[in-house]
C-alpha cells in the first residue's frame, strides 16, 4: 500500500509507528521548522486522519506486532505473572530463597532484581580468608498493583468518567459526534479505500 502514499506521507507513517507521536512524526517528515506548535499539531492530525495514511500506519503496526510477537494475549499473560505472583514460590519449605535458576518461569518473570549482601566474619579460615557468616537476599518484585490496574483497565473494570454540566446545571449540547473505533471498523475502512483506489 505504501506506493499510494507520497514519500513524505510514507515517512510520516514510519515515524508515527516508531515514535507514537503525530506532531513529532510530522516535524521529522515535513518541512515544519518554521511552523508554530499548534500548526504542526493541526497538520499532523490532518495527515493522521487521511485514510491512506491511517491504513498504512495500521499495516506497519501489524507488521511491528508480528515481528515482535506482541499480542494482547501475550501482554495480558505477562501482566498476570506479575499480578498474581505468590511470593511463597520463591522460597523452599525451610524459608530459604530458592536459587534463581531453579525458580519456575512465572516466579522468575515477576522478580525485577535480587540483591545479595554477605556478612563476613572477622575469623579467617586456614588460608587466611575471612569466613562468610551469612547472606542476606533482598528480592525486588515488579509492580503488582500496576499490573493489576493494567489488567483491570483492559477488562473495563475501571471507568474514568467526568460529568460536565452547563451554567445552570443542565447538560451541555454536544459539539461533536463520538465514534468508537474498533479494529474491525478500521479494517472495513481500509478495505473500502483499497477497493476505491
Amino acid at each position: 500500500m505504501s506506493h499510494e502514499l507520497t514519500p513524505k506521507q510514507e515517512a510520516f507513517a514510519l515515524k508515527y509507528v516508531e515514535l507514537g507521536n503525530a506532531s513529532e512524526a510530522y516535524r521529522q517528515s515535513y518541512d515544519a521548522e518554521n511552523m508554530l506548535p499548534k500548526s504542526v499539531w493541526e497538520e499532523a492530525s490532518r495527515t493522521l486522519s487521511d485514510l491512506k495514511v491511517a491504513a498504512r500506519i495500521m499495516e506497519l503496526q501489524e507488521l511491528h506486532q508480528k515481528r515482535h510477537a506482541v499480542t494482547v494475549d501475550r501482554v495480558l499473560k505477562e501482566y498476570a505473572k506479575l499480578a498474581f505472583l505468590d511470593i511463597r514460590k520463591a522460597f523452599d519449605e525451610t524459608g530459604n530463597l530458592i536459587p534463581i535458576h531453579e525458580l519456575d518461569d512465572d516466579t522468575a518473570a515477576a522478580i525485577s532484581g535480587i540483591e545479595v549482601d554477605k556478612k563476613v566474619s572477622k575469623i579467617t579460615d586456614e588460608n587466611g580468608e575471612p569466613m562468610v557468616e551469612s547472606y542476606l537476599h533482598k528480592i525486588k518484585l515488579c509492580d503488582k498493583k500496576g499490573a493489576l490496574d493494567s489488567i483491570a483497565r483492559h477488562l473495563g473494570m475501571f471507568v474514568d468518567k467526568t460529568e460536565i454540566t452547563g451554567k445552570d446545571g443542565s447538560a451541555l449540547a454536544p459539539n461533536s459526534v463520538s465514534l468508537t473505533v474498533t479494529p474491525d471498523l478500521v479494517k472495513s475502512i481500509v478495505q473500502q479505500v483499497r477497493d476505491e483506489f
